[in-house]
């Protein structure tokens, strides 16, 4: 209520909300704010550096022209006939190492740079590219809202990221190039504001750089997640397996490579790449707070007992928990529009249900990252973003975007569904 109705920032929200839980559920003040400061140290103290070096990372992809190449590389490889293919694995590619605001920003010029090109469809062309950004954003980590829930869920964040994969290339597909299908008629006239500007061909990085630096924490991730199951590893060799492999140190060896061949090897001084860095913090610093709010609100509900209370509810619900965590995050999405703070939310509620029904913590990121995405509409600034850049009309943009966003939600739950099957 205090995000929708009366405009508060989630951040501020959050903290209101906790104070008055606190005190609500007969919390002493001087525990109530120790509670929050907990809430605030543990959630942040594991995420700040994954979220901070993930946005330099997406920041630097972005302006030294690597995700332009990565895009013409991939279009010039499929032709005119799959150019629709083309975009949506490029969506997919950049999505993992660019937040969510950066790819649509980045993403559209280059749909609308083929949509002049080709003479084809806007929306037809650019909504699949588009749900490939949705997917990473509300499945993948190291996306903030992902990587916040396998924090809180005490998941693995390789496994969540390879579980993630496997139900995300079938999502998109079926939500964006097969359900396109049905939006080619959809009148779309892109505002020749968004014209892209592109960085000269001869400027840009080589694609082997391109596509290995965007794909490395995903390489790094899934690779000493798999490993140990692959191979018997000496105890010396698994714990630097474990160190190269946590979050942090992913980002850092992925962001140190970035640095030198997108940065100074291109003759960037270490004065612009700190420009550029810096510029990448104050992008994601309200995100930070919003998930260290959450944090806040969730120490809160732990320390009165009252997620005991919660989870005893819940568990009495006729629902498999991740159904339930599911449908909980879609409808805080569909209420606050926010999907970071919908799978945040909803991540406090769930918690405990998780430990006293045993659902699989990785399983359950995924299922509130799919509710997390349900029904994008007014109160959504995605939604406004499409319907402006593709100067679409409100019903045009709800039965383009807001379908988009709902079925990926519940092809999302499903993929979630198929995999806990075959795993039981």
């Amino acid at each position: 209520m205090l995000v929708s109705w009366f405009k508060l920032n989630p951040f501020i929200a959050f903290l209101v909300v906790s104070v008055i839980a606190g005190l609500l559920l007969q919390i002493p003040a001087v525990k109530l704010l120790a509670s929050i400061q907990k809430g605030l140290g543990d959630t942040l103290g594991s995420l700040a550096v994954i979220i901070c070096l993930g946005a330099m990372l997406g920041k630097l992809v972005a302006v030294s022209g690597a995700a332009q190449k990565i895009a013409s590389v991939l279009v010039n490889a499929v032709g005119i006939k799959y150019i629709q293919w083309a975009l949506v694995a490029t969506g997919f590619i950049i999505g993992i190492p660019l937040f969510y605001g950066i790819g649509f920003v980045l993403m559209v010029p280059l749909i609308f740079s083929v949509v002049y090109k080709y003479k084809i469809p806007a929306v037809f062309i650019g909504l699949p590219m588009l749900a490939s950004l949705s997917v990473t954003h509300g499945f993948l980590p190291p996306h903030p809202s992902p990587a916040a829930l396998v924090v809180q869920f005490n998941a693995n964040m390789g496994i969540t990221l390879l579980y993630g994969l496997i139900i995300a290339i079938p999502t998109i597909i079926l939500a964006g190039p097969v359900f396109a299908q049905a939006l080619k008629r959809i009148p779309s006239n892109p505002l020749a504001t968004f014209r892209p500007e592109d960085i000269p061909a001869d400027q840009l990085p080589g694609a082997f750089m391109s596509f290995g630096i965007a794909l490395l924490p995903v390489i790094l991730l899934m690779g000493t997640a798999l490993l140990p199951a692959m191979f018997n590893l000496s105890a010396d060799a698994a714990k630097w397996l474990t160190l190269i492999g946590d979050p942090s140190v992913v980002m850092l060896i992925t962001l140190g490579v970035a640095s030198y061949f997108l940065g100074t090897a291109q003759g960037r001084s270490m004065s612009q790449l700190n420009t550029i860095y810096t510029d990448a913090v104050k992008d994601v610093a309200l995100i930070l707070l919003i998930i260290g709010g959450s944090g806040a609100f969730k120490q809160v509900l732990v320390d009165s007992g009252v997620d005991k209370q919660i989870g005893h509810y819940l568990q009495q619900l006729p629902l498999d928990p991740l159904v339930l965590g599911w449908l909980i995050a879609a409808i805080i999405r569909a209420s606050l529009g926010s999907a970071t703070v919908a799978g945040l939310t909803a991540a406090g509620i769930v918690a405990p249900l998780i430990i006293q029904t045993h659902a699989n913590p990785n399983l359950m990121v995924l299922a509130i990252g799919a509710g997390s995405l349900a029904f994008s509409h007014v109160n959504d600034s995605g939604f406004w973003l499409f319907k402006e850049y593709f100067n679409l009309s409100m019903k045009d943009t709800f039965r383009s975007w807001s379908a988009m966003e709902s079925l990926i939600a519940v092809i999302g739950l499903g993929g979630v569904m198929l995999l806990k099957t075959f795993m039981s």
